[in-house]
């Protein structure tokens, strides 16, 4: 059963395993050094990709924001329709992309709706898909350009904890996102441009989805068929 099209796939090709060495020579680096000075980011590898691959192995998950000094991060209550993603904590992807989706949205503007996921299907044996993406912000956001620089911050893995996988539509799904329930200090940062983010992000009007939720909650991402 095919996906519907408004689902992304991360951009091909995979970086090769010359430059995969190249990342995580650069990790290393930039664990050593500390996250006091962002990461002297000088590869032919586009950004994203480095952090994906940050993400993939494991050993950090990744917190985007539009705050370039953030020396420890603080458990704040958050406002989701799921139960994991509604609690008081640390909130951060296992995921690149989704973690820079976060990084370069400006909201000193106006107030920002946010319809986003990221996830992974399951298989029987065990293994996973490619990761599968959907970002959408509210109209006004993407009218008046409310994006700008921002940072991924590196924050160790082992003090967070990730969403079970559930069944939807059919499929058995991991998401990509961590929580912690204590501080978290991060272990390095990168800073990154809109220009850094390669995939679509969508606009809806808020009243319409608001209405669209009412009445399916579990609808998610709200999408109307004529809207692909």
């Amino acid at each position: 059963m095919s996906l519907p099209a408004y689902w992304l796939e991360r951009p091909g090709p995979a970086p090769s395993a010359a430059t995969r060495a190249e990342f995580d020579a650069l990790l290393e680096r930039a664990v050593r050094a500390g996250p006091a000075t962002p990461i002297d980011y000088r590869l032919d590898a586009p950004k994203w990709q480095f952090l994906c691959h940050v993400a993939d192995r494991g050993e950090a998950v990744l917190h985007g924001s539009s705050a370039p000094e953030i020396g420890t991060f603080e458990p704040r209550q958050s406002n989701d329709i799921a139960e994991f993603g509604n609690r008081k904590a640390v909130y951060a992807a296992a995921d690149g992309l989704w973690a820079m989706y976060f990084a370069i949205l400006d909201r000193s503007g106006n107030q920002m709706s946010l319809i986003n996921s990221c996830y992974r299907e399951v298989y029987d044996d065990g293994s996973l898909s490619e990761p599968h993406y959907f970002f959408s912000v509210n109209s006004e956001v993407l009218d008046q350009d409310q994006f700008s620089a921002g940072t991924v911050y590196l924050l160790p893995a082992g003090k967070f904890e990730r969403e079970a996988p559930y069944v939807k539509g059919g499929r058995r799904v991991l998401t990509a996102q961590a929580a912690a329930l204590e501080p978290v200090e991060p272990i390095a940062k990168l800073l990154v441009e809109p220009a850094d983010f390669p995939l679509r992000i969508r606009g809806h009007d808020l009243r319409t989805q608001l209405a669209r939720i009412d009445a399916d909650p579990g609808g998610f991402p709200w999408v109307a068929d004529d809207e692909v």
